[in-house]
């Protein structure tokens, strides 16, 4: 039974890295165009933190969603998600169910394997190197 599981691995890291990628993509299509309307924190302005913000997680979204560049992508974007949680999330409370700091713990993690790990399946890193 693990060898069966074994040879899925590779198949279900790219459907972590594409689903985190379409997440992280979504986070940044708030903060750059305000869409969908009325979510959180909206539409910013694009030379301030959270612009340039958005600008790494729409870009980031979109390069590991394509599996392209993916171990430096995610180094860069890990590294997002550590300053997003410790500038905005943490000074308000030590708790991250309180603070709504999870995701960015989460995302800071899948992005630090992501790291050590490689895109998976399905990739253009996969492709360049063949």
């Amino acid at each position: 039974m693990n060898a069966n599981l074994n040879a899925w691995s590779p198949r279900a890291l790219a459907v972590l890295r594409i689903v985190t990628g379409l997440l992280f993509l979504a986070h940044g299509l708030i903060k750059l165009f305000g869409f969908p309307e009325g979510a959180q924190p909206g539409q910013q302005e694009l030379l301030s933190l959270m612009g340039i913000g958005g600008l790494l997680e729409a870009v980031g979204g979109v390069l590991i969603v394509l599996g392209l560049f993916t171990r430096p992508v995610a180094f860069i974007l890990s590294g997002e998600m550590a300053v997003a949680y410790f500038m905005f999330h943490a000074p308000s409370s030590v708790y991250p169910a309180v603070n709504g700091g999870d995701a960015a713990i989460l995302f800071c993690f899948i992005f630090l394997y992501l790291v050590t790990s490689g895109p998976g399946a399905w990739s253009l890193d996969g492709r360049r190197r063949a």
